[in-house]
This record gives structure tokens, sequence and C-alpha cells, in this order.
């Protein structure tokens, strides 16, 4: 659907020149819902307006369909965008709000009254037709928006950071929502974000920014699990960072020794090179159990323990000087078994953790 190849954008000139893509290629499939996560000031933003229109790149190409698009205007482009601020009407019902659109490009008003039906009734805000849009809550005008946006069918809808002005309960409602809404309507969803939860319940691709260029493209579990490289790990979801020495790779596993002495394996990136040396080791703490001393890979002491309801982080000084925190899920009436101070041991499978370099 969206084929962007070798975008760069700079702002300002000379010494004092920012440049907020640096040369940024991806293709984004009909029919799919695709995220650009990163955090603040890496370009995802910049890029989705490239897309729109609002901003022309420095250089590059842009095609929809097999069309080049930037030679076209924004109000020409075959794409909606829903922002931050869901810009109602206030005055207006929420059906003039949907129909506004559909009437500014000239449609018949037969078109116009179904379309809006169609899309009160896709939003779930059938009853609150003819409420005015500053009489309803936050979520009811994101669904308002997003109706307005759907309604004239554009071939990608474009979201900038929409769930952030919500409350967490109603964001994971909305999460789940905006899904169903993608899959029920066949549009392609470009969506930004910097929350890394929101990606990976929504997503059918992700693609992980950081100072203006993609470090990684996968679907969620792929990001999450096998990580490409430090930056993509730690941003993504919690992450212990681990020391070693990479001794060999046999069949895509790595056989490495950690800080202590304790040999193991772990999984390698694709294309990973064999010369052995110093490596860096992600594992996420839900991957690693506690036990008794002498029964695991480390060892160490509980300096803090965490409830967090769902469950409980535990946080392990280990002897070799790094911070390793254990994920474990919480069980009904389950009790403290764990205390601050304790010596224990931590367990990592064999060929769970993942293989970094910087």
């Amino acid at each position: 659907m969206i084929q962007i190849d070798n975008i760069t954008k700079i702002f300002g000139t000379g010494a004092e020149s920012v440049a907020a893509l640096d040369d940024v290629s991806v293709t984004i499939n009909s029919n799919e819902f695709f995220t650009l996560l990163g955090p603040s000031g890496c370009g995802k933003t910049t890029l989705l307006r490239v897309i729109a229109g609002f901003i022309a790149p420095t250089g590059g190409q842009v095609s929809l369909d097999g069309e080049d698009l930037l030679s076209k205007p924004p109000y020409t482009r075959p794409v909606n965008t829903v922002f931050q601020s869901y810009a109602l009407f206030p005055h207006l019902t929420v059906r003039q709000n949907i129909a506004f659109g559909l009437e500014m490009l000239g449609r018949p008003k037969t078109e116009v009254s179904s379309t809006v039906d169609e899309m009160l009734s896709l939003v779930q805000m059938t009853q609150m037709a003819d409420r005015k849009t500053s009489e309803i809550s936050g979520g009811q005008q994101q669904r308002v928006a997003l109706a307005r946006a759907l309604a004239p069918r554009p071939k990608v809808l474009l979201l900038d950071e929409p769930l952030s002005a919500l409350d967490f309960k109603l964001r994971k409602e909305m999460q789940l929502e905006l899904k169903r809404l993608q899959s029920e309507t066949g549009i392609t969803f470009v969506f930004v974000t910097h929350d890394q939860a929101e990606a990976l319940t929504m997503s059918d691709r992700i693609a992980v920014m950081s100072a203006g260029t993609i470090r990684q493209i996968g679907n969620p579990r792929d990001i999450y699990d096998h990580p490409a490289e430090r930056f993509v790990a730690d941003f993504i979801g919690d992450t212990n960072f681990l020391e070693a020495e990479l001794l060999s790779i046999e069949d895509d596993m790595a056989r490495i020794r950690l800080a202590g002495g304790a040999e193991t394996f772990a999984r390698t990136v694709e294309g990973e090179s064999r010369d052995s040396g110093a490596v860096t080791i992600a594992t996420r703490p839900e991957h690693a159990t506690l036990a008794a001393s002498g029964e695991g890979l480390l060892s160490g002491t509980i300096c803090e323990v965490v409830y967090l309801g769902t469950d409980t982080h535990y946080h392990v000084d280990l002897d070799c000087g790094a911070r390793f925190v254990v994920r474990s899920q919480n069980q009904p009436d389950q009790a403290q078994d764990r205390k601050a101070g304790e010596q224990v041991d931590v367990v990592i499978a064999s060929g769970i953790g993942q293989v970094l370099r910087d």
C-alpha cells in the first residue's frame, strides 16, 4: 500500500541542522495495522506527516498504490489523519461532525446520510448522534473523530498518538476498539505511539525508531522475543542485560560464559558474527525464576521486593555486580515467600537469553 524509499528530512541549516529522518525506507502492506514506535524526538511523527503531506521531505520517495504521493497536495491524497487533539466542532452534533468532511467533498445528501449512519453504527455512537460533541466524554469524542476520518473511506488512516489524552482503563478499551475498526473496514492504519504496550496490543507489525532511523521491523512477538539490538531490547518492555563471553556458535545457538564462570546457551541474532569475544545477553524478567543457593546460573541477594498486583518483581544484586529483576506471577492468596536480604540463585533456562552486540 505505501512504499517509503530513502526518506530524509533535515530541519535547519549548517551547524544547527537536525536530521529528523535519516534515509528511512519501509513498506507498509494493504489492510495492515502498522505502528511507528519510539521515544519522543525519534522521527515517527515527522514520517507520519510526510505521508500526510504536511511536511515536505528533504529527499526520498513515497508512493501509495504505486502512485507518487509527494507530488500531490494533502487534500488530494487518499489519506486521513486523526491527531492527539480530535479537532471536533463543539457547536455541532456528533452526526454533523461526521458529515462535515463528506459535505465539503460535495457528496450527495443521500450518500452523506447513509454513510454517517454506517459510521455511527461502526463506532457504536448511534444513540449519541444528536448530542453536541462538547457534551460527550473524551472516549466518545475519539470515536467521533475516528468516524469522521473513516467516512470518506480513505485508503490509509494515519493516527498520531490519538489515545494519549485518555485515562488508563479507557485507553486499554480503545486499543481493542481501534483494532476492531481496522479489521472491519480493511483500511490500512499507520499508528504513531511511544507506548510499547499499546504497540504490542494492536499492531500487525511494528517499526521501532530511534534518532531518525528504523532500528527493527517485525510482528509484536518477534520484536519482543527477538530484539535485533540493545536499543530495541531496552525500549520494548523490561529487560535484564548481562555481560558474557561468546565461546562459539552452534546451529544458531551461542555457547556463552557468564560472569562468575557459568556456561549456557543463548539465541543469536540472524547474521551474527562467529567471532568470539565480549557480548551482552538480554533476558526478560518473566523468563527467569528464583531458587535456593547453588541451584542456578547466577547468585545474589534480593535487595527489593515490589508487589504489583498481577505479579511481583524481585530485584537481585548479583555477586558479579549487576542488577537483575525476576518477575513472578502472583496466585490468589499467595504468601510472600521471598524477602529482601535473602540469598538466592537466578535460574535461566538454556537458550532463553538473546545475544546482542552493542
